[in-house]
């Protein structure tokens, strides 16, 4: 079992409901197995019930508590890890300095390149919110995509979604200043809220900072000047005030902007 998560709670147990059984159900706080989780996560649809059945027969479903450490960069792999639940950080780090390099959410695969290749995985997991992750064995996940076509596929989807959210991450930083980085990311974050309805800020704005690529005081500066655009941060909360004003200062841009679904290749979109 990976250290840092055997040894964080043990609320981190499997929740009643064996890997093994296929069934199992959704609960209000998240899913009963292993299993049902797999099965349950859209891209893996094409994949055989044999080869879910196989992988959840070597895995384990836990319940990770918010701040937990998942893994370390630089350590190698022991298994591969679904998140179904919740968000974890991925973090860079070098010496004493730290930078957030991107918030994973479910259903996703947390640095599948590292278990395929058995190679040190480069950054820090850590959970943001309380989550779920499925842990398979890394040796059986590589057998398993070896052997089975669509399994294979399925990974191949989810590494191109996160190249691609790579390279729109690369482009937002490189391509926009900072107050467009910081308006755009408050603006999509206020979502559908009514104008001038407070919402809470997902991070530390210190995240949130090198996330967007600037330092805490440039971050500080330019919610500042987003008044003027209709955008007021106060404290740890953002209240878009004026809507129109700020999402003409701030358009979205599909090739920048947007989730990047994992769609699986098979003979229907081809």
């Amino acid at each position: 079992m990976d250290r840092h998560v055997a040894t964080k709670d043990k609320a981190m147990d499997e929740p009643p409901g064996s890997p093994e059984f296929p069934g199992g159900s959704q609960t209000a706080s998240g899913p009963e197995s292993a299993r049902f989780a797999l099965g349950a996560t859209p891209w893996l649809q094409a994949v055989p019930a044999a080869t879910l059945d196989r992988l959840a027969g070597q895995a384990v479903l836990h319940r990770v508590p918010s701040g937990s450490l998942l893994f370390e960069q630089a350590e190698t792999p022991a298994f591969a890890q679904f998140l179904v639940g919740g968000s974890v950080e991925l973090l860079g780090i070098r010496g004493s300095d730290e930078t957030l390099v991107e918030v994973v959410r479910p259903v996703d695969l947390l640095l599948p390149a590292a278990v395929l290749n058995r190679q040190p995985y480069l950054l820090r997991a850590k959970v943001l919110e309380e989550a779920y992750l499925v842990m398979i064995q890394a040796d059986l996940f590589r057998r398993e995509i070896v052997t089975d076509h669509a399994l294979c596929l399925a990974v191949l989807a989810c590494e191109a979604a996160h190249f691609r959210r790579q390279i729109k991450h690369a482009k937002n930083v490189k391509l926009r200043s900072a107050e467009e980085r910081a308006g755009f990311y408050l603006l999509e974050l206020a979502g559908d809220a009514p104008a001038g309805r407070p919402v809470k800020l997902p991070l530390e704005k210190r995240l949130i900072a090198s996330q967007l690529g600037m330092t805490r005081e440039t971050l500080s500066r330019t919610f500042a000047a987003l008044a003027r655009h209709g955008i007021r941060v106060t404290g740890d909360t953002v209240a878009i005030e004026n809507l129109e004003a700020a999402r003409a200062r701030f358009p979205f841009d599909p090739l920048i902007d947007g989730p990047e679904p994992i769609i699986p290749l098979q003979n229907g979109n081809l």
